[in-house]
C-alpha cells in the first residue's frame, strides 16, 4: 500500500505560501494606501489658507470637515484673499474625485485663480480664464466652483458660478433664502465658457454662507432639502459670530450621512455706517 503523503503536504505548504504572499500583498497595499491619504492631507492642510481677511463690519470664517471614513480627502477647498485694489476675493469649490491626485489639482485651481483675479475685477473672467487655463492643463478631473469679489466699502458682493451649489443668506430682520443665480459649466469641462456675473449688496446686518455639497447632500437628505435646512439654521443664527456660524454649519453637515469631505464659508456683515 502507497502511503506517501508527499503531494498533499507539499500542496499545503505551497498553500502556505500563497497566503503569506497575499498577506504581505495587502499589508504593502493597505500602507500604500495609507501614505497617499496621509499626503492628501498634508496637501489639503497645507494648501487651505490659515486665516482669512476681515475688515470693520465685515468678518469671515470657514471650516473643512473630511470624509467621515477619513479616506476621502482633498476635494473641497475655500480661499479668502485680498486684491490689490482693496477688495476681497473668495472662493469655494469642489474636485471632482480625492486623494492626491484631487488635492493636486484643487491647489492648482486655487492658485490659478488668485493670479488672475488680481488682474481683472471680473468675476465671470476670472472663471473664464481660470476655466481655459484648467482646459490647457489636459486633466481628466474638474471642480465645481463659487468665486466671489466683496467691495468692503459699497459692500457689492460680485459673484460667478461655475456648476456650484447655491449659497444661502439670511438677514437680522427675519428674511432668508437660497441664492438662485444663473452659472456656467464646472471647470475643466468645456473651454471658452461664459459665466454670468450676480451681484448683490450687504448693507444690512445678516450672513452670506457658501458651502459644498457634502454639507447639504447625503444618503438621508436631497440637495434641495438639505438647501432649506442650511436655511433654517442661518437663518436662527443670522447675527452670530463668523466662527460660530460656521461651526454650526458644519455641525449640521454630520447629519446628511454624507459620504463626501465638506467646507463651510461664511461672510457676517454689519449694517453698512450712514453718512458723516
Amino acid at each position: 500500500m502507497n502511503r506517501r503523503r508527499t503531494p498533499r503536504s507539499a500542496s499545503a505548504e505551497d498553500l502556505l505560501s500563497t497566503l503569506q504572499h497575499l498577506t504581505a500583498r495587502a499589508r504593502q497595499e493597505v500602507q500604500l494606501h495609507q501614505a497617499r491619504v496621509e499626503l492628501a492631507q498634508a496637501l489639503q492642510r497645507d494648501m487651505l489658507p490659515a486665516t482669512l481677511p476681515s475688515f470693520p463690519g465685515l468678518r469671515t470664517a470657514a471650516r473643512y470637515a473630511p470624509a467621515r471614513d477619513g479616506l476621502d480627502i482633498g476635494g473641497d477647498w475655500y480661499d479668502g484673499f485680498l486684491l490689490p485694489d482693496g477688495a476681497l476675493g473668495l472662493a469655494i469649490g469642489d474636485v471632482q474625485g480625492h486623494d492626491v491626485e484631487a488635492a493636486a489639482f484643487m491647489g492648482q485651481i486655487r492658485i490659478a485663480m488668485r493670479a488672475i483675479a488680481s488682474s481683472t475685477s471680473d468675476p465671470g473672467e476670472v472663471m473664464g480664464r481660470t476655466n481655459d487655463l484648467i482646459m490647457s492643463m489636459n486633466s481628466t478631473l474638474f471642480a465645481t466652483c463659487s468665486f466671489l469679489r466683496l467691495d468692503p466699502r459699497s459692500r457689492e458682493l460680485r459673484s460667478a458660478r461655475a456648476g456650484h451649489v447655491a449659497s444661502v443668506w439670511a438677514t437680522a430682520d427675519g428674511h432668508s433664502g437660497v441664492t438662485a443665480d444663473a452659472g456656467g459649466l464646472p471647470l475643466g469641462i468645456e473651454p471658452h465658457q461664459h459665466y454670468p456675473v450676480a451681484r448683490r449688496r450687504l448693507d444690512v446686518t445678516g450672513s452670506f454662507v457658501l458651502l459644498t455639497d457634502g454639507v447639504i447632500e447625503g444618503p438621508s437628505l436631497t440637495i434641495d432639502d438639505g438647501l432649506d435646512r442650511i436655511r433654517r439654521l442661518v437663518s436662527s443664527h443670522a447675527t452670530a459670530d463668523a466662527e460660530d456660524l460656521a461651526d454650526q454649519v458644519l455641525k449640521a453637515a454630520a447629519l446628511t450621512g454624507h459620504e463626501d469631505d465638506a467646507a463651510v464659508l461664511v461672510i457676517r456683515h454689519e449694517a453698512a455706517a450712514g453718512p458723516g
